[in-house]
This record gives structure tokens, sequence and C-alpha cells, in this order.
């Protein structure tokens, strides 16, 4: 079976793509310009990646793989063919609860900077209106 697309790497462009003969050339403009690809001018057959400092490989896989899933045919170069590739390796997760609890823990052994040190809890009672302190008063004298 005749791929759809090939993906390569242009010394020039960055990574290029082309449509073959076996998918309309409509249906490959757009497939190629929604996966961020742009027609190179001068050449109406051959698309290169949009943005070339941002990450080429990644996307151009991603391309290569959402192109797949979608039923296509796809010839892509070794470095650019994610069943061929490893992806990237990702940063290690960390274990997020034992370091929010670690916080937690820090946070309440700590000495609050409010509390002065060899003072005790100051305690204030609320001031009560004058109404109320004699509606009492009377209550207690009846």
């Amino acid at each position: 079976m005749q791929p759809h697309f090939h993906f390569g790497l242009h010394p020039e462009h960055g990574v290029v793509a082309r449509a073959t003969a076996a998918i309309t050339p409509h249906l490959a403009d757009w497939y190629l310009q929604h996966e961020q690809f742009e027609p190179v001018p001068g050449r109406p057959d051959l698309y290169r990646l949009t943005r070339p400092d941002q990450d080429l490989r990644r996307r151009a896989r991603q391309t290569v793989h959402d192109l797949r899933r979608h039923g296509f045919t796809v010839h892509a170069d070794l470095s650019l063919d994610p069943a061929v590739t490893a992806a990237p390796p990702r940063p290690a997760q960390t274990n997020c609860l034992a370091e929010r609890r670690a916080r937690i823990t820090q946070a309440a052994s700590a000495r609050s900077p409010q509390h002065r040190a060899g003072a005790g809890p100051q305690v204030t009672a609320p001031a009560m209106p004058a109404a109320v302190t004699r509606s009492s008063a009377v209550a207690r004298t009846r």
C-alpha cells in the first residue's frame, strides 16, 4: 500500500511533509495545516512545520501519530517516527501528598511569628451595651 504522507528533515526548512497521490490534495492540505504545517513558498507540494524553534521533533512525531490514528499510512524518517523512537524522558513525578504533609507538619511545629515568647494569650471580654447590663441587673433584683 502506498503511503498517504512522507515526513522528513530538510536542511533549510526543518521538518517537511509531502502528500502522495494516494490522498486528494485539498484533504492533505487541510490535515497538514490543521497539524501546524504551512506550504513552502515556490514548492506547492511541500509543507514545513511552523515555528521551527519550538520542539520540532516532538511536534513532528505527534503529527505522524495523529495522522496514523486517523487511518492514514505515513512514512517518516526514523527520528520522526513515534513507532520507532522512544518518547523523550519525562521528569520523575514526586509524591506530592508526602511533600504537602511534610510542609504542614513543619508549619505546625514552628512557633508563630505573631506569638511573643513567654507571654500568655491575651483574653479580652467584649464590651456589653449599657441597655443589656441594666436589663440583667433589673432581672436579678426581681
